[in-house]
């Protein structure tokens, strides 16, 4: 059967500039870490051995071009514009990010560009990080340098991307630094978040650009184990913490009645103004980035919650594995591609059907040099997890979805927060040793299939 996408639909990929970039003057919260607890990163690789875009970007642009990408997300990096967060913005950054975006530009490839992906200045952290309102004024300044310094030929932004991770990984299950296990802190570190995109949605809005502005949020459809009532209320509190606590500001401009009611009862709510409530108004969308990589499962509790321990969403729910559900065993993932039409369904249903895409969904395996044939990564499962997902895509689509394009993660083989290179990722292999790259099977499927805006699958 073949399936057709719209015209002028997005075929690209995404990544970000911290695990491609490599080294920068400023410090970042990674760097940091890295330099403090060698040990919590993968084979002890840190984020200066990353793809070496920093040097090899027009290559990689050319390669881009090769796998018949008409756009490509990537992000600026806070601290290589402006190494302190708050002073003088760097020139080499400066002229770095004109010539990304001008080659761009030029090979008929559309920028999107993200303000934000994981990687705060250490300058920002050391005085609170997201804690702290001066980061949240910082930030919104720096949105309005790169509005005015690349407005004129980036249509397409994004404030945050996935700014629920942070929240996680940092402040609620110690996986990012600064390693907090604080409930309430959390709060205050997504709530600052969500001001900071409301700040540079407003920034934009005032500077009266020709392009549009968005965030990237990574969706995880909630479960119930089954329809029992108890099962039920435990997938819709684990769908308000880690969706809707950013989905409906954004797309709404105010957050859940009873994800503030829950939050409230338990004395975990964030410090808020009166002024508040109106600037997170202003920042509503033009343009929903999706991350798509797993569903989320649960059932509701089978235990007691201890009451010594700390406050966590899981006071709400278990996670449920389901019997029979297809893994991909290297990063411990479900995977499950119907789970890419339930969100635009939800979507079209439940939010006024928003301008919207698909801005990363992907496949990291380990040791893929096993598949080699002929010089080339033979990447069948990658292709055919591509292809799963884009039928539901498509359906989606056919039913009324706003749904404008599908980015993959990754273009190539990059570093990954404390995985390092653990898991592979791209369309092409990168050799660490060479930095050579080569396209895998999967990267030349895709260029046909971005190149005929259709595919055929049985």
């Amino acid at each position: 059967m073949k399936y057709a996408f719209p015209d002028n639909f997005w075929w690209g990929s995404a990544s970000s500039a911290l695990q491609t970039e490599g080294a920068r003057e400023g410090e970042t919260t990674w760097d940091y870490w890295f330099a403090r607890e060698p040990n919590r990163f993968h084979n002890g690789v840190g984020p200066q051995q990353t793809s070496t875009f920093y040097q090899h970007w027009k290559t990689d642009i050319q390669l881009l071009k090769q796998l018949n990408h008409n756009s490509f997300r990537t992000s600026i990096s806070w601290a290589r514009l402006i190494p302190d967060g708050i002073g003088e913005v760097n020139p080499d950054a400066v002229d770095f990010y004109h010539q990304v975006i001008d080659e761009l530009n030029e090979q008929g490839i559309t920028p999107f560009i993200t303000l934000f992906h994981f990687d705060m200045p250490m300058a920002m952290q050391e005085i609170g990080g997201w804690e702290n309102r001066d980061v949240v004024d910082a930030y919104a300044r720096y949105a309005q340098i790169c509005f005015e310094l690349f407005g004129d030929r980036v249509l397409h932004w994004f404030t945050f991307n996935e700014p629920i991770v942070p929240v996680e990984g940092g402040y609620l299950y110690d996986f990012h630094y600064p390693n907090v296990v604080d409930f309430r802190r959390a709060a205050t570190v997504a709530y600052h978040t969500v001001l900071a995109h409301a700040k540079a949605v407003q920034a934009y809005r005032a500077g009266h650009y020709a392009g549009e502005i968005g965030i990237v949020l990574n969706l995880t459809p909630s479960y119930p184990r089954s329809q029992n009532p108890a099962d039920v209320k435990a997938a819709h509190v684990a769908d308000l913490m880690f969706n809707r606590s950013f989905l409906d500001p954004v797309l709404r401009g105010e957050y859940p009645a009873d994800l503030v009611a829950l939050l409230k009862s338990y004395d975990q709510l964030p410090a808020c103004k009166p002024e508040d409530g109106f600037l997170i108004a202003e920042g509503k969308i033009d343009l929903l980035g999706i991350n798509y990589y797993q569903p989320r499962r649960v059932k509701c509790r089978d235990s007691a919650v201890n009451p010594q321990a700390p406050f966590m969403p899981e006071w709400f729910f278990d996670s449920y594995e389901m019997p029979g559900r297809k893994m991909n065993p290297y990063r411990g993932w479900e995977i499950y591609a119907p789970g890419i039409y339930d969100i635009l369904i939800n979507l079209r249903d439940n939010y006024g059907n928003p301008r919207c895409f698909i801005s990363e969904n992907g496949m990291g395996v380990e040791n893929e040099q096993r598949f080699i044939e002929n010089g080339q990564i033979n990447d069948q499962y990658r292709i055919e997890f591509i292809s799963e997902h884009l039928t539901w895509l498509h359906k989606g689509i056919s039913e009324g979805c706003n749904c404008l394009g599908y980015h993959m993660w990754t273009f190539i083989d990059n570093w990954s927060w404390c995985n390092a290179y653990k898991n592979r990722y791209g369309f092409i292999q990168l050799d660490l040793e060479t930095q050579q790259r080569t396209i895998k099977k999967s990267g030349e499927w895709f260029a046909t299939t971005a190149l005929n805006n259709s595919f055929e699958k049985e």
